[in-house]
């Protein structure tokens, strides 16, 4: 499992990179204020070497030390951005993006001790749900976009016509989606959709019945539905890498942690419920 993260992780460094030296406009969506483009470049040695080198040797040889040093360079390379975009006022696209990474690092390192069962009641799992739901939605689905469409000066209400329409209507029929997966969760599953506070009982009810990850087609689709509405380039491959991030780095640990809790009744219900594809006239069992 870690070893595709850790490839995967290689290769988007290495494909930010080569984005950054073919497009001008791509470049120019990553800088600071008044900071020089040679101070940028500078970055590029140790990027390739401590980040991208790096998670691709660990990719190929399990040295636990490695996520260690790897993490180091991605917390380095976060406060060096945050604090530049503290100084110039700009730059919150790249800020965010390492910011993502670190976090990214750090599930890798310590994904084990971020999985835990609720120990809440009904009340306090609902409110905490509502309250995960809330900051996440804002944070992937409000704030992430609007610092792309800024970043990349596409930043305009957008217009009115098939496309808004057509994104508008996936974005409230994937958002009813997710509030009814989370409301089976809580209910049926007696934990919350976050790992920290996950859920006590295997749902089986509601969408799950049709598909394993109904959140995670949701918020996907919630991303995918922006970018229509905004026609925005940028915000569809945001979208999408979130999809192929959850799929080869979340979505294994999570099932690995699932077989472990559930046994044989989530090894069943994996090969009798597909992952992303609903699987109609399927009976529980």
């Amino acid at each position: 499992m870690k070893e595709t993260a850790y490839l995967l992780q290689a290769a988007l460094i290495s494909v930010w990179w080569f984005g950054l030296a073919a497009s001008q406009l791509f470049f120019d969506a990553f800088q600071f204020d008044g900071v020089a483009s040679a101070a940028f470049w500078a970055f590029f040695g140790p990027d390739m070497f401590l980040i991208a080198g790096l998670s691709a040797v660990r990719a190929y040889r399990e040295i636990v030390s490695l996520e260690y040093v790897i993490l180091g360079a991605f917390a380095y390379a976060s406060l060096y951005c945050a604090n530049a975009t503290l100084l110039t006022h700009s730059g919150y696209l790249p800020t965010g993006l390492m910011l993502l990474g670190l976090g990214y690092n750090v599930f890798l390192c310590f994904n084990e001790s971020l999985f835990r069962r609720s120990t809440a009641s009904f009340i306090q799992n609902v409110t905490k749900t509502a309250v995960q739901t809330v900051c996440i939605w804002t944070l992937a689905l409000a704030v992430l976009p609007y610092i792309i469409l800024d970043a990349f000066d596409a930043l305009a209400l957008p217009k009115l016509g098939v496309g808004f329409y057509c994104g508008a209507g996936l974005f409230a029929c994937c958002s009813v989606l997710g509030l009814t997966s989370a409301y089976y969760m809580v209910r049926d599953g007696s934990g919350t959709p976050l790992p920290l506070d996950q859920t006590n009982h295997l749902v089986l009810t509601g969408p799950y019945r049709y598909v394993r990850n109904p959140m995670a087609i949701a918020g996907i689709g919630q991303g995918i539905a922006i970018a229509v509405i905004f026609q925005s380039m940028p915000i569809l491959i945001y979208s999408l890498l979130g999809a192929l991030v959850w799929h080869f780095v979340v979505r294994p640990f999570e099932e690995r942690d699932m077989v472990q809790r559930f046994g044989d009744s989530y090894v069943q219900y994996r090969q009798r419920v597909g992952c992303w594809v609903p699987t109609f006239g399927q009976r529980d069992r």
